[in-house]
């Protein structure tokens, strides 16, 4: 971030992100409006590798695996733009935004307000908020900020305190990431739990976990409103069917619920 603060001054982002277009409704499609809470949603990542699990996919180009997201229906695409880690770019980012209208979440570790000014001035609709990085003081500014821009925000969530940090700060989407931060272990068998914390109104994203058709409806039978994917596509041959698949497996499961 350094080095692009050096070449790109916060005043000059605010700027782009005055001429930048609207933000688009990631909330309403995400399911947060009736009467899309009867489907599941999922949210396609772009990702080319993992902490966890190492190379993933080359993706040579992005803005395709975008389109074959969005034809297939994906509610959202994530986009990851931090390098050291996942080896994604805003470089990868522009390409998507460039080729498709769905809303695109910005997926970084957002540590300072630059970021998110960033975000929206390269046509982010939805960032990532993840609370165990940050100080309830951060999370109230940097959501706030975030509405100000006219973008949704994803909050991030591990344990069932950091659930009752979230909520107390307002958010409206909130993610249950069932991988542990430090060792990187993921366990499915968390969400419900976790979940049956999150408030009625709010908007549950199982992060995470999900390797097939199985694991989707175990999320969505157990309280999620969409999914957010990434090595289970990345890795596919034909992720528009797969996309497909997991709607259609997750309302079946939302319908059994109900």
């Amino acid at each position: 971030m350094e080095v692009r603060q050096r070449l790109v001054t916060l005043a000059e982002l605010k700027e782009r992100a005055a001429e930048a277009a609207p933000a688009r409704d990631a909330w309403t499609a995400l399911g947060g409006a009736s009467p899309a809470r009867g489907q599941l949603k999922v949210i396609a990542e772009i990702k080319r590798r993992s902490p966890s699990k190492g190379d993933l996919a080359s993706i040579a180009d992005p803005a395709s695996l975008a389109v074959q997201y969005a034809e297939g229906g994906a509610a959202a695409i994530s986009v990851l733009t931090e390098q050291r880690r996942f080896n994604g770019s805003l470089a990868d980012f522009d390409a998507v935004r460039a080729a498709v209208d769905t809303p695109l979440l910005r997926k970084d570790f957002m540590i300072d307000e630059y970021q998110i000014w960033e975000a929206r001035a390269h046509g982010a609709d939805l960032i990532l908020l993840i609370v165990a990085s940050l100080s309830d003081a951060q999370l109230r500014e940097f959501s706030a900020l975030s509405r100000e821009l006219g973008m949704n925000v994803l909050v991030e969530t591990h344990t069932a305190e950091e659930i009752e940090r979230a909520v107390a700060a307002e958010a409206r989407i909130i993610g249950v990431n069932v991988r542990n931060l430090k060792t990187l272990d993921v366990d499915r068998s968390v969400f419900a739990e976790l979940a049956g914390g999150i408030p009625a109104g709010a908007l549950i994203i199982a992060e995470s976990g999900v390797r097939g058709v199985d694991d989707v409806r175990h999320f969505a039978a157990n309280g999620a409103n969409a999914v957010l994917v990434g090595e289970a596509l990345v890795s596919d041959a034909t992720p528009r069917e797969r996309i497909a698949e997991f709607m259609a497996a997750g309302a079946q499961a939302i319908a059994a619920r109900s």
